[in-house]
């Protein structure tokens, strides 16, 4: 694949199978940091003729994967995610404007986890072009508290989560 900022104008589908979605989180105290891991189901860009684009991604959330089944149960769970209510986390890309550098794109999206939507304003990075396919990947901090994932038992869970992502699109 040729890196290239050169992003054809046109629809773009997720390739699940090469995209990943991580989450790490401060816990034991801030003593460890939990890290997961989010299987995407579904996604598709727009790219626009003057440089921005629009789009949405789907995550299973019941998919998270931390290598511990109890914690992930538990994560699964009405104190968590509430996956059996809401079995989907999604980001709907409003807008995502190129920058001067062509390499970064501002990226002014909603996220939706267990049924509450915030606004989620984040920087990705074009990390690969061809005529058919656009690689992007994110780093990002998400406060779980705005999306009711409060649990925290005797203060275990400290700051932000971060997220991070690599998606990779090819022309539908």
């Amino acid at each position: 694949m040729t890196t290239s900022t050169a992003i054809e104008v046109g629809t773009y589908t997720l390739d699940a199978a090469r995209s990943t979605i991580g989450v790490s989180h401060k816990a034991m105290w801030g003593l460890a940091t939990v890290n997961g891991a989010f299987v995407p189901q579904s996604g598709k860009a727009e790219v626009h003729d003057r440089g921005s684009a629009s789009g949405t991604i789907t995550i299973d959330a019941a998919s998270l994967d931390t290598a511990n089944a109890k914690r992930d149960e538990h994560l699964r769970s009405d104190r968590f995610f509430d996956t059996v209510h809401h079995p989907t986390i999604s980001v709907s890309v409003r807008s995502a404007t190129l920058g001067p550098d062509g390499k970064t794109v501002s990226v002014d999206a909603q996220l939706t986890v267990r049924g509450v939507t915030r606004s989620q304003n984040l920087t990705a990075t074009i990390a690969e072009t061809t005529s058919e396919a656009i690689m992007l990947t994110t780093r990002f901090e998400v406060d779980r508290t705005q999306y009711g994932l409060a649990w925290n038992w005797g203060g275990m869970l400290r700051g932000p989560a971060t997220m991070t992502a690599t998606l990779h699109f090819t022309r539908a």
